[in-house]
């Protein structure tokens, strides 16, 4: 597999997963079950998300304290900062896939 398709699903989640909008409910059925059983695998993408802004968020401290570049710095802090709607997609996802019966 090549390195470009094997970082998009070590940090995008959607590959694992099936649309269950289209087809008989008998698939729609299918489709949900499935992805109910991949919802498993949210929170490690919660944790890579989570540990990559960190590490951003400390480069950028790094970079505007010890360097003194504070320009420099926000690029580091605003890419960090897209962890977290990332993140929030992620839990509302997870916490949906848990709490709810299906879409029928």
């Amino acid at each position: 597999m090549a390195l470009r398709t094997l970082l998009y699903r070590y940090f995008f989640f959607g590959w694992l997963f099936r649309d269950a909008s289209t087809g008989t409910a008998l698939e729609r059925a299918a489709a949900w079950r499935h992805n109910r059983h991949q919802a498993r695998w949210l929170p490690t993408y919660m944790r890579r998300w989570m540990c990559c802004g960190l590490l951003f968020y400390l480069v950028g401290l790094f970079v505007e304290c010890v360097i003194g570049a504070p320009l420099l710095s926000s690029l580091f802090y605003v890419t960090g900062l897209m962890s977290v709607p990332g993140n929030a997609v992620m839990a509302a996802a997870w916490i949906g896939f848990k709490a709810l019966s299906g879409p029928f």
